[in-house]
């Protein structure tokens, strides 16, 4: 606190501000338009930004990179494949060099394999832009990074084809996704609707984990 301003609220705002600017935008109204962060992330959380959104909590600079890279000049251009029944998968790389995909990620150390679904997210943007060829680049805080390529793949794709129609369907249902546990779910603003801790007594100091009954 400097006088009377809380200046980690100003700067807080303003990652906020720049998080929304540099975000994909997805047309939410839209059931027949899917993009691809909704399928190759957790489909509960996704759901949710649909029918009933919270804003996410933005802390770092490092979470903005990918957004960062789409709007220099060398990033790339929203595209979209078409899929049956009138399904479109809309998809956007960060940046395509010498018909070379890329997609760049923030971490806080580097895996010693790519990420699934940065894998998957790559993949597909090899069809969207029909390219070969791919490359995901983690970058750390300190500004080091470390790269994977990838290889177009069709029956990676068409698994993630299926995720996109049950998506569609689910949305147009208005069915909760089940819920898919992994490391993100700590830090999801949509934890509390799939969680709930309880104490079990006052000499039980242990907590155990119970899932809301909010599937239809």
């Amino acid at each position: 606190m400097m006088g009377d301003r809380d200046f980690r609220t100003v700067i807080k705002n303003a990652i906020e501000s720049v998080g929304k600017e540099l975000d994909y935008k997805i047309d939410l109204e839209n059931v027949n338009k899917i993009h691809l962060t909704e399928v190759t992330k957790c489909l509960r959380r996704s759901y949710f930004d649909r029918t009933d959104p919270a804003e996410p909590e933005r802390t770092r600079f490092t979470d903005l990179l990918g957004g960062m890279f789409r709007t220099l000049d060398y990033g790339s251009v929203p595209a979209s494949f078409d899929l049956k029944n009138g399904i479109s998968l809309e998809g956007q790389a960060d940046m395509i060099a010498d018909d070379v995909v890329m997609i760049f990620r923030s971490v806080s150390e580097f895996p010693e394999d790519p990420i699934a679904k940065d894998i998957l997210y790559l993949n597909a943007c090899l069809w969207i832009y029909d390219k070969v060829d791919g490359i995901i680049v983690y970058i750390d805080g300190v500004g080091q990074e470390a790269s994977f390529s990838l290889t177009k793949d069709k029956k990676m794709f068409e698994e993630l084809i299926r995720r996109v129609q049950t998506f569609r369907t689910l949305v147009s249902e208005k069915k909760t996704p089940q819920i898919e546990p992994s490391t993100e779910c700590s830090t999801c603003q949509y934890y509390e609707r799939c969680f709930t801790k309880k104490k079990r007594n006052e000499r039980d100091l242990r907590y155990y984990w119970t899932t809301h009954n909010i599937d239809s």
